[in-house]
């Protein structure tokens, strides 16, 4: 669109931000030498790949932990689901082969229903077992 536009209507653009994938090369190792047309901000480079890939709990390991569940666990492909009561602001659903998947968007944390593992969390739970504000986790029943 901005293209189209010559420049005056930024489209989706105005929203988008280039991947950063090296922290300390120019545009963060987005482009080939040239400036993007996107804008990067200034500290987009904690977010760069090479930053994020010696990082345990970084974003990146998150995502590359839920693809290996995908492809590994039953249940992560398409199917059902069943919506599963939850307390305000918390939400709660079950798949097959024993998958709940629980994300709190309130701001107490929030029990989780009984489990045998859990697969997957974005951030720790808190000292009581409870999964804190924004945070989700994947767990087997």
């Amino acid at each position: 669109m901005h293209f189209r536009s010559g420049g005056t209507d930024p489209g989706r653009d105005g929203c988008r931000v280039p991947l950063p994938w090296e922290a300390g090369a120019p545009w963060c190792g987005f482009g080939t030498g040239a400036e993007p047309w996107l804008p990067q901000p200034e500290d987009w480079g904690h977010y760069a790949v090479d930053r994020q890939a010696a990082d345990p709990e970084s974003m990146l390991a998150l995502y590359r932990a839920a693809l290996l569940l995908r492809r590994s666990v039953p249940g992560f492909g398409d199917g059902p689901l069943t919506w599963l009561p939850a307390g305000a602001g918390v939400l709660a659903f079950a798949r097959a082969h024993g998958l709940v998947c629980v994300v709190n968007l309130s701001a107490h944390p929030a029990g989780l229903p009984p489990y045998e593992d859990l697969l997957l969390a974005s951030g720790p739970l808190d000292g009581a077992g409870r999964l804190p504000r924004d945070t989700a986790v994947w767990l087997r029943t």
